[in-house]
């Protein structure tokens, strides 16, 4: 399979990794690299609090992370498309203060950070945000129904 999935969670009974695993694929399917191979870590907020220090400078929490394995310019076509990282506990509280549910915000932050790695970036630009918000919706609507990924945490 082009997707794969770690949990470094200290409660990883809660995540269906199978289903999270099936989701990405079908998020790869719907932007057109269903042959790309994906990683997909689902983790706490103090590791990903230490990783946007690391490789962002920014010392605090976030909810996804996205590292391409293709960025760069002119050289064969890489089969790996990079790493989505997700904090599963920043996730959870998105999902409670936005009214919806934790696979939802899941399933939203796994499509937003794929985009990333085919080459989106909303902070690029204005009209290059609403290019990627478009594009979010419409893979939304193509994985939908959603599978039960996440339990209670």
């Amino acid at each position: 399979m082009p997707a794969a999935v770690r949990v470094r969670l200290r409660r990883k009974g809660h995540i269906r990794r199978k289903a999270v695993t099936a989701l990405a694929n079908a998020i790869l399917n719907a932007v057109g690299e269903p042959n790309a191979e994906l990683c997909v870590e689902l983790i706490g907020d103090r590791g990903m609090q230490r990783l946007n220090r690391e490789y962002r400078g920014r010392n605090t929490f976030t909810d996804v992370l996205a590292f391409s394995q293709r960025e760069a310019e002119g050289g064969p076509r890489s089969v790996l498309l990079g790493d989505v990282v997700i904090s599963v506990h920043t996730a959870v509280r998105q999902a409670r203060a936005r009214h919806h549910s934790a696979d939802e915000e899941l399933a939203i932050l796994l499509i937003h950070g794929i985009l990333h790695l085919c080459g989106y970036d909303h902070e690029r630009s204005e009209a290059e945000a609403r290019r990627m918000r478009r594009r979010e919706l419409i893979v939304r609507r193509l994985v939908h129904p959603l599978p039960r990924l996440i339990g209670s945490c």
